[in-house]
């Protein structure tokens, strides 16, 4: 063999072993990224019409039906989200949108189911199972319910329903058709004395859980619902928008951080087609990323990383070269 050919093959499988050493690609595919764009000011925390949306690039995430684990319905309706991003600095709110002929905002029957859509964010490093998470994987799930939305305009009871119903008493509280309000004594609504989050007056139409894995959904005590939410339907249509604090004291919340970049998944129930609990569209990791600058502990922390990864590529290419003369020099021509 030519010592030359020689020489090029050694150094092109030295390359192959370097690129296999660091896990670089060859080739790769770009996945999905949200970017939640900066803005100064008020974000549009009440206003899914705000001109301030278009500052944010729409990213369109395909959603299949959950066939994972019981209940199942392989005929889910919402086939994907349209999603927005916004930050100031402070806080962070997400734009969902998604087609559906039918507005399900009361869930007073037991026929009846909401329209819903939830976000869920790892609360470990890395992406764990996007259906609830596992054990030792938490996520952290912020749940947007309509029949709630429906709450905070008019509080839904069975007369929302039945307007004709008849009731001899209602003992222990004031008035004909007495609401929660209309009790003297808490302990006579046992579900709020007890904090039930599905008993208690709405502050906000979405709910913040946690899960690990199957089975393991729980809300965050009422102290701890800290998610803000508002969502319109409109010509067969849902806008709903999310905001929270990008940093919040409680163990079981995401934390965001300007610069940073993390991963979302989307759910969506439609109340009409009886999807409820798993029976449910759901999505894939998403990535997130937050535009601005990062802390310095962060910035220092990736200069520090970027010169140990060049100190090695530099490294290698010194021993590449060294390898290739002593293989030119030493080897002889074949004829």
């Amino acid at each position: 063999m030519n010592k030359r050919k020689f020489l090029t093959l050694s150094l092109f499988l030295a390359l192959a072993v370097m690129l296999t050493w660091l896990r670089v690609p060859l080739a790769s595919s770009q996945g999905t990224t949200l970017i939640a764009a900066q803005i100064s000011g008020d974000l549009p925390l009440n206003d899914p019409n705000s001109p301030v949306w278009q500052r944010a690039t729409a990213v369109e995430v395909p959603l299949s039906a959950q066939t994972v684990t019981k209940p199942i319905l392989r005929q889910t309706r919402v086939k994907s989200v349209t999603v927005r991003a916004l930050h100031n600095g402070s806080q962070i709110a997400f734009l969902v949108e998604w087609l559906d002929d039918t507005k399900n905002d009361q869930m007073l029957r037991v026929q009846d189911f909401r329209d819903a859509v939830a976000l869920q964010f790892p609360q470990v490093t890395g992406q764990p199972f996007f259906c609830m998470g596992m054990q030792g994987g938490n996520v952290d799930i912020w749940h947007w319910k309509a029949d709630w939305q429906a709450d905070l305009i008019a509080w839904q009871d069975m007369e929302s329903v039945y307007p004709n119903m008849a009731v001899d008493q209602y003992p222990f509280a004031q008035g004909d058709h007495p609401g929660p309000e209309d009790y003297q004594d808490i302990n006579y609504l046992p579900a709020q004395a007890s904090n039930n989050l599905f008993a208690m007056p709405r502050l906000s139409p979405v709910e913040d859980l946690v899960a690990g894995g199957f089975g393991t959904l729980t809300a965050q005590p009422a102290a701890g619902q800290n998610v803000q939410g508002y969502g319109v339907w409109e010509n067969g249509r849902w806008r709903v928008i999310f905001s929270r604090d990008l940093n919040s004291p409680e163990a079981d919340d995401v934390k965001f951080s300007p610069g940073q970049v993390y991963s979302v998944a989307f759910a969506a129930w439609d109340g009409a087609n009886g999807e409820r609990n798993g029976e449910k569209s759901t999505s894939q990791w998403v990535s997130l990323q937050l535009e601005g600058r990062p802390g310095a502990e962060a910035v220092q922390a990736g200069r520090l990383s970027n010169q140990a990864i060049l100190l090695i590529i530099v490294g290698v290419l010194v021993l590449l070269i060294a390898i290739g003369t002593v293989i030119y020099f030493r080897l002889p021509d074949e004829g």
